[in-house]
């Protein structure tokens, strides 16, 4: 799966909701724009989505559709 795939997967096997990677991801309105494709990952969201949803660096730097 790309990315966004990957996260909403594990996200969903862990159990987490959106707010539960706001820490991760630098606050509420950016998971949003990530899981929705409007924002892609930078360098910081990827190591702590690595952390988080012990996903590899390759898994999640994959291009990926952004919507426009």
């Amino acid at each position: 799966p790309d990315p966004i795939e990957a996260i909403k997967i594990l996200m969903e096997e862990m159990q987490l909701r959106q707010k539960d990677l706001i820490d991760d991801l630098g606050g509420k309105n950016r998971v949003s724009e990530v899981l929705n494709r409007k924002r892609i990952l930078n360098l910081e969201m990827v190591r702590n989505l690595m952390q988080r949803l012990h996903l590899s660096a390759d898994s999640l730097i994959k291009d990926y559709a952004i919507l426009k």
